[in-house]
This record gives structure tokens, sequence and C-alpha cells, in this order.
């Protein structure tokens, strides 16, 4: 077997690897004479522009970054870039294109976006872009970056969401818009809990995981991924005032599955994949999650919904699907306003079909019977003109690859008005909720008559203002319709449906999330070790196990405490939570088996109220670029605080002075231990990095990974040895658990370090 495959590999010509940059992409044509007829056909790109929007799609994505806008480091990673990175880039020529100056994008606020003329591609091969390139790495692994498409920062944005709202991201993975969601949450460092939560959910088993590792970089105890169906993602409960409540979210996301024509410049093989069918067999679908939202969603909260896609049929058809089902309980809000500076086409009111041979259809009249499975009324827009323009379709947001450099794409905001009409169209009957599994429903009726489906009541003078409803949950009962909920058999009048099948789940079965109680063993040590405040949450605190020693800590917010605890069996929770503290099995000599985790330190240090020292600017180069280095590396006054405290872990603070702007203007809090005779910060490699760049020191990897070259305002150089141990410690992140995949806490060993790992 091996020896045939060998033979292959010799006789194949020369590939991508041996054939230079881009050499892999030679023999795709960016051709496909079926898309350009029927884009022409749909009139969507205005008149005159059709070979400017082809010239467009063929050219390669700009690259685009985004400042992550929650931290107070914004600023700072700001003022980093333009000052060393983006000057530096300036007037560079590369394989004969001159590189321009990354300039803002126009409609992101405050200048945390930008965008350059320079594809990905020439970013990560070309060697005089080394340092940029190593820099946009470092910092989107710690989390102060996202390497995102232009178009696809636009839904976050228009959602307008506040740190109290309830969000639900329906179709998230891989997670750049959900990591908008959580910084706009977090807008407001000094609360380290929100009210408002993120629940990012995904079908794909393994894409969730890709999910968590985006979101776990942002460290908020305010996110939970999910693993479900988008277009039956169960309805959840919390408890609220003494009784059981159905969760509606304030703002939704509905980023659906799409035939990604929109990508055609960064996804090169949808040149020759695209057909019209695509469009056809995914509408049922967007249809479906669609509605699926708007039934989750509060009265007055806003949904939107976007795809990667300029198709009509996946578009504005599903738009328009489902303001007539709503029967005027939702409206296309005006959003031309919300972003100033964006470009973009009004949506349309009037489309055709076309199948995959070229035949056309302008009306569901018109497709005969061997076709009406495939091709379905929602996909025509509608006939009545009057019901057509009520509809305001021209709302909708398209924006075109050639009018700001960007990719395709399509996005609708919709606002809730009044609950769905299949929720309040039949009698009801009146149920307490807290005796019934009401939120496992089925699937949503976006291919049927809302008579087909039952569902939870959202009756409008019911819901309060969060979106929840209020007392008892109503629910219809149409006639020779099974109620959704447990009744009891013996109640008159009333038949007791047949037992609820048990949620199915599949991938990788997670281990489970157990909060401590208030009067835990492991509090007695952790509140008089760090003297945490009366205020501190203590119900917020979770493990990963219901047996054996605690080795990692979390916690999460306590909205999304509520989530967790009801409906454990009617949802599959993939990751929640941040770290806060991990077992260090040597530390319990000095007081306390846990130590701080680097990753929750922002949102445990508000109520840690010893154990900290407050560092200058010098004290940090130091601690990040040394090992272990001795006390007395320390400046007086962090000296003088150190020796005050015995060996252990400990919270190193830095308190911006905004009498000297030189130095950096935002708080930083590290992790440390405080050895018998030395001091060391335990923070991950890029992180440490990231606070090195801010604190003006320059780091960067040589081409073969040999070494660290860091040169502050003396250009020294510091040991390689040195900062490779230094930050080993922590590991890589687990992306299933959020935990470490290998243990390393410090040790003590010997009178002078007291901390190696």
């Amino acid at each position: 077997m091996g020896k045939r495959s060998r033979q292959r590999q010799k006789n194949q010509p020369a590939g991508r690897d041996n054939a230079g940059w881009g050499a892999g992409y030679a023999d795709i044509v960016k051709e496909n004479k079926l898309f350009e007829h029927y884009y022409k056909e749909q009139g969507l790109v205005p008149d005159g522009e059709f070979e400017q929007f082809m010239q467009a799609m063929r050219e390669p994505l700009p690259a685009t970054i985004r400042i992550t806008g929650y931290k107070s480091h914004a600023k700072e990673i700001l003022h980093c870039l333009k000052d060393k990175y983006f000057k530096d880039i300036q007037e560079l020529d590369i394989d004969g294109q001159k590189m321009e100056a990354p300039q803002p994008l126009s409609w992101y606020p405050d200048e945390q976006a930008w965008h350059t003329n320079m594809s990905r591609k020439i970013i990560r091969k070309s060697p005089l872009l080394e340092k940029f390139h190593q820099f946009l790495v470092s910092e989107t692994e710690s989390g102060n970056i996202s390497r995102q498409e232009a178009v696809s920062m636009i839904p976050p944005l228009l959602l307008k969401i506040e740190s109290h709202h309830k969000i639900l991201d329906m179709c998230a993975a891989p997670g750049s818009k959900t990591a908008q969601l959580i910084e706009m949450l977090h807008a407001d460092m000094e609360v380290p809990f929100p009210e408002g939560f993120v629940i990012a959910n995904d079908v794909d088993n393994k894409r969730c995981y890709l999910l968590v590792h985006q979101a776990k970089r942002l460290n908020s105890p305010c996110i939970m991924v999910v693993n479900h169906d988008a277009s039956c993602i169960p309805m959840l409960q919390i408890y609220s005032d003494g009784r059981k409540d159905i969760l509606f979210y304030d703002r939704i996301l509905c980023d659906v599955p799409c035939s990604g024509d929109g990508t055609m410049r960064k996804n090169i093989d949808v040149w020759k994949k695209w057909t019209t069918s695509n469009s056809l067999h995914l509408h049922g679908l967007q249809l479906r999650i669609a509605v699926r939202g708007v039934e989750q969603l509060a009265v007055g909260g806003r949904m939107v919904y976007s795809t990667c896609s300029l198709n009509p049929i996946e578009d504005e058809a599903v738009i328009a699907a489902l303001l007539e089902k709503s029967e005027g309980a939702l409206e296309l809000a005006d959003s031309s306003a919300d972003l100033p500076g964006l470009k973009w086409m009004p949506g349309v009111t009037s489309w055709k079909l076309m199948t995959k041979d070229g035949q056309w259809f302008s009306d569901w009249s018109e497709v005969p019977g061997s076709r009406q499975t495939q091709i379905r009324p929602t996909m025509f827009p509608p006939k009545d003109p009057e019901k057509l323009a009520s509809m305001h379709l021209e709302r909708c947001m398209r924006i075109l690859p050639h009018h700001q450099n960007t990719g395709g794409f399509f996005v609708a905001v919709l606002v809730k008005k009044a609950p769905m009409p299949w929720n309040k169209r039949y009698p009801k009957l009146r149920k307490d909720v807290s005796s019934s599994s009401a939120a496992q429903t089925e699937c949503s009726p976006a291919a049927t008559t809302p008579a087909d489906a039952p569902r939870l009541t959202e009756s409008a003078g019911e819901e309060g203002e969060g979106g929840v409803a209020e007392g008892k949950v109503e629910e219809e009962a149409p006639k020779g319709a099974s109620l959704v909920q447990e009744t009891s058999a013996k109640q008159e009048g009333v038949c007791g449906p047949p037992p609820l099948k048990k949620m199915r789940l599949f991938g990788y079965k997670e281990d489970p999330f157990v909060f401590l109680t208030e009067d835990d063993p492991v509090f007695t040590t952790i509140q008089s070790f760090y003297d945490l405040s009366p205020d501190f949450p203590k119900l917020n605190v979770l493990t990963r196990t219901h047996e054996g020693k605690k080795r990692h800590l979390y916690m999460v917010s306590k909205e999304l405490r509520n989530v967790l605890l009801n409906n454990s069996e009617r949802m599959k929770v993939i990751n929640t939570g941040v770290k806060v503290w991990s077992r260090n099995s040597d530390g319990e000599e000095f007081g306390c088996a846990f130590r701080l985790a680097q990753e929750g330190i922002y949102t445990l240090q508000p109520y840690i109220r010893s154990r900290m020292i407050t560092v200058s600017v010098e004290d940090i180069k130091v601690l990040l670029t040394q090992e272990n280095p001795f006390l007395s590396k320390l400046e007086d006054d962090a000296h003088a605080q150190a020796k005050k405290i015995g060996m252990g872990s400990i919270v190193l603070k830095y308190i911006p002075n905004p009498n000297n702007p030189a130095e950096p203007q935002c708080p930083i809090q590290l992790c440390g231990w405080r050895g018998k005779t030395s001091i060391r910060a335990f923070v991950p490699r890029n992180e440490r990095f990231h606070y090195l760049r801010m604190l003006g020191v320059e780091v960067f990897r040589d081409k073969q990974g040999l070494g660290q070259k860091q040169r502050d305002g003396k250009k020294e150089e510091v040991e390689d040895g040195v900062e490779e141990g230094a930050v080993e410690n922590e590991g890589e992140l687990d992306l299933e658990n959020g935990d470490e995949n290998v243990s390393s806490e410090p040790k003590t060993g010997g009178d002078k370090q007291g901390t190696s790992s």
C-alpha cells in the first residue's frame, strides 16, 4: 500500500508546495457563466457596474483586523499599531505591488477595525512583513485582535447590544461574531459580571470546540457554548420571582448557513461549485432557523438575519416569508443611519428563480408538479402589491464587493412587535410551568401552517421588560394536537400526552458542570488566604467533576448559573465559565491549595482584598523578561510590599498614572507567585508578549523560531531561555474544558527559587 502511494507521488507533477506561492490555485479559473447570467438577470447590481462587480469578485480579499473593543487595552493596541507597525508597512514594495498604509473602516466605531490592500497570503509569506505577521498572530491568540472579514463585523453592530441583554447566537461557529457580542457585553470593564449573557450555538459538534477556542480568548464569565440544531433549538427555562419562566432573548443573531457566493474572493472553490440549486436546497432550512429565532425573541427585541450570499432566494425570500407568517408581529427596522460610511444596496422586491439547467420561473403557478418538492411557494415574492409594499423589503441591506472592496453580504434587522400568531391563535390551557417540561418543544413550523405546530405562548401581557414571561405560561391546545408539556392524566378534561423522548446527544460526552455550595470546604482556605470580600458570589463557582479532588474552579455570571441549573436535561452544554483558580498541591503548606489563574484575574480581582502588590512599569518589565527574579530586582515600593506577603499565589497590579502619558494608560493585572526569595509572573506566552509591547518592548521571534529578540529603549537583548521558560507553566488551553493540557503548578524547590515548575 505504502509503495503504491509513493509511486503515485513520484508521477505527480510539481504541486503547490514546489511551485511558489499560490501555485495550488493556478488551475482554478475564476469564471462561472451560470453565475454571471443569473446575477445579470436578477438586476441586483446597478446599471453599468456589472463588470466592476465581476472584476472585484476575482480579486483577492483585503486583510482586515478588528481590535477587541471591550478590553481597556484597546486604545493601547491601536496606539501600538499606528506608531510601530503601520508606519513600517507604508511604501513597501512586494513582488512589484506597492503596499498601501492600512486604513480604518469608515463605518466601524472608534477606529477599531482596519483594512489593507495586502491579502492574507502576502502577510503570511512575505519576509518583509514577518514582524507584522507575528504581531497579528500573537495578539490574536491573546484575544486582543481578531482577523475577521469586514462584512462579518456588521451584524453585531446592528443588534445594538447593551450590557443587560440576553443574547442568542444561533449558528455561531467559527465565532468571530460571537466574540464581538461578548465584547459589547463587557463595554464597561469596571463591571466583572454584566447582567446579560451570550448563548452561542452550533449544530456541528466539532465546530463547537473551535467556537470555544474563540470565546475563551476573551475570558468572559458570560458565555455558554451549546450544541443543537438551530432550527429546533430548545426553549429554555429560568427561575424568576419564585417560579420557572420561559427564557426569551433580547437580541438574536441569525447568521444562517448559506451558499456563500459572497465569499468567492476568499473561498476560491465556490467558483467551480456554484449552481442555482444550492440556494433552492438551503432556503427551507434558512426559513426554519429564522422562524425558530423569532419564536424565542422577546417582544421589543431585535433579531439580525444575515447571509454571505447575494442570492434573493436565501435573502429577501426568507425575510418576506417570515414577515408573511408573522401577520404583523415582526417588522423590518430601518438601519440606514446606524452605520454611517457603509455603502449598501437596498433590498429588492422582485426576483426570479432559475434551475441549474437554465429554466426560469417568476411565479409559483409556473412551476410544474415534478419540481414542486424542490421549489416552494415561499421562494417567490408576494403577489399582493399592497402586502409587498407594507413589508418594506427595501430596508434590507446588500453589500456588494466592488463598492468598498469587501466580500458580498446580506443583512436584515427584524423587530418583534407582538407574540407570533401561532402562539395565540387557539384557546389556551393555563398550566403552571414549574410542573411542566414546556421548554422541550418540537421543531419550528417554517414549512408548515401554524396549526400544525403547537407552541409555547408568549402572551404580550405576560412578558416583562426583559422578555421573560411573568406568571404562568399559556399553551395552545388545538383540536387533535397533544400539549407540549407533562400533564396529569387524571386531570379532568385533559388527556395526558405520551412521555417525552429523552434528548439524543451526539459527539464527545462532556464532563458535568457542578456548582459549589456556599459551605463547600474549598472556600475555607480560599476565603482566608485571599481575604475575599463578603459579596463574593460563591454560588457562581463551579467545577467539572462530581468526585475526587477539584482540579480547577470556574466562574459564571448569576444569570448563566440560572440557565445551567434549570436546563441540564434540555440542552447539551459544551463549555461555559472562566477559570479563576487551579489546584496547586504544594501550595497547601503556604495556606491554600489553589493558585490564581490568569484567565480569570480580571473577573476575580475586584473581590480579592489581600496578597496584592502594586507594581510599576519597570517592575512589570522585570517580571515578564526574567524567569525568577529576586525580590530585590523590584523597585523599592514593590519590594517593600512583597516582603510583607507570605509565600504563595499573588496579584501583581499596575495602576496607570494619568500624569505620565508615556506609560500605558490602562490597568494591568497579572497572576504571580511569591517564592522564598524570588517572585514570578504566571502569564501565558502570548499575553506576556502583549504586555511587553504595551510597555514599549519590541518582541520578535526569528524565522526559525530559535529565539526571542526584545528591544526596549536601550535595544537591550534578553536571553532566549528566559522568556520561553518563564511562560511554559501556563500551557495551552484544552478546547473541551478550558483546562490546561499539562498540569504545571509552581513547586517549592530550594531557597533561591521557590517557584520552579
